[in-house]
């Protein structure tokens, strides 16, 4: 377990006006125009556990429960869904030669021309998932493509959408390469949320779509975070974390600690490196849905700028904290919140009980510690397995 600080020359610059389109106060306004093509959105709740805060010696820890996100299990229903809504928007407005408004996405007559489009995606889970459902919500065809570490219950909660599942051998990052390839073949829109060189508008798309659980964490609470745990993978979620508290509290902005598993930790790699740099694969985590391993380029961009510090949580670290959350002290409630969603919990529990990790954050009894729980139990087996001390087949 290390603790990587952001020595970035740019770290605490303002977001460029690209940025802030993107993660800014500004991208809430564009993601909530298109509210009218998801009728069934609803805030998900913000929950204060204060007596994990104070066994902690802290002075608040709120979690945004993601679990129940448009029915899908997770934060990543509000981007893969929104990026194939803008795409559909685009194609549907080309083909019949007028603006085509959100709330007519899911008409009769934009179902059939949408019909003509694919979209395709590479996925640990919870993003294809997001893609699949959006691509059947406005009637495009999918494929998703899988490797081999994707357990059989997160493929049957993508194929349930009508995706076409491909699976590729190798681990999340052959995956989206041999996704890339077939789509440049066939023809296909790749909708992904990892951007590199030549592909950056799509994943920022996905990152804007979630902003808007910003935006309800500033209605749901009484005062600012002080500081927040938040999950890494390319670091898209982290990302739009940073940059949207950078964007609207500049230096007033909460300390910011970006949380990967030890055996996928791209970006506190990239940080110790001074430059955004892929690593390479080794054993698999438990926290699939983090098991990544080289940065997003715009959200590396974004990370240099607004977060603080990185730090890597090993395995039995995040099984520890699904269990706190499932069965906690009295007085919090009892939450469902996957492996790869408790990793952030992880990464605060960490660093509250290291005293020289505590004291370099500054964490302390007047600390208010914003964290996310990113996903429910999307593979309930795997879950409940976690849960139980039962061995998770994969791992």
């Amino acid at each position: 377990m290390t603790l990587i600080e952001n020595r970035s020359p740019n770290r605490n610059s303002p977001l460029g006006a690209d940025e802030a389109a993107i993660v800014g106060v500004s991208a809430v306004d564009e993601a909530r125009r298109y509210l009218p093509a998801f009728p069934d959105y609803r805030p998900t709740p913000l929950v204060a556990l204060p007596s994990l805060a104070r066994n902690l010696g802290l002075g608040a820890v709120a979690l945004k429960d993601e679990s129940g996100r448009y029915g899908l299990g997770s934060f990543k229903a509000l981007g893969g869904a929104y990026a194939v809504a803008k795409l559909v928007q685009r194609h549907a407005a080309a083909a019949l030669g007028r603006p085509v408004a959100p709330s007519e996405l899911t008409s009769p007559a934009v179902r059939a021309v949408a019909a003509g489009l694919t979209v395709s995606c590479a996925t640990d889970g919870n993003h294809g998932r997001s893609v699949a459902a959006g691509a059947e919500k406005f009637g495009c065809r999918c494929v998703v493509f899988l490797h081999a570490g994707v357990s059989a219950g997160r493929e049957a909660a993508i194929a349930r959408f009508g995706a076409e599942i491909r699976r590729t051998a190798g681990n999340y990052d052959e995956s989206l390469a041999e996704a890339d390839a077939a789509a440049a073949r066939e023809g296909w829109i790749t909708v992904s949320d990892f951007a590199r060189e030549g592909y950056e508008e799509i994943p920022g798309l996905v990152m804007q779509g979630y902003t808007l659980m910003l935006d309800e964490i500033v209605q749901q609470s009484e005062s600012d975070p002080t500081h927040v745990f938040v999950q890494g993978g390319v670091g898209g979620l982290a990302a739009v974390v940073a940059g949207y508290f950078l964007d609207r509290l500049n230096g007033a902005r909460p300390r910011l600690v970006v949380v990967e598993p030890a055996r996928a930790a791209c970006l506190q790699a990239s940080a110790a490196a001074g430059r955004r740099i892929a690593i390479d694969g080794g054993e698999p985590t438990v926290m699939a849905m983090l098991e990544c391993y080289e940065p997003s380029l715009t959200a590396w961009r974004i990370l240099e700028k607004g977060a603080d510090g990185y730090l890597d949580v090993g395995d039995d670290a995040a099984i520890a904290a699904l269990r706190r959350l499932a069965r906690p002290e009295a007085g919090d409630p009892a939450l469902t919140i996957g492996e790869s969603g408790a990793a952030g919990l992880a990464g605060l529990i960490a660093a509250a009980s290291d005293p020289q990790m505590r004291a370099r954050l500054g964490l302390d009894a007047g600390s208010r510690v914003l964290l996310f729980g990113t996903e429910g139990a999307t593979d309930p087996e795997v879950y409940r397995a976690l849960l139980d001390g039962e061995p998770v087949r994969g791992h």
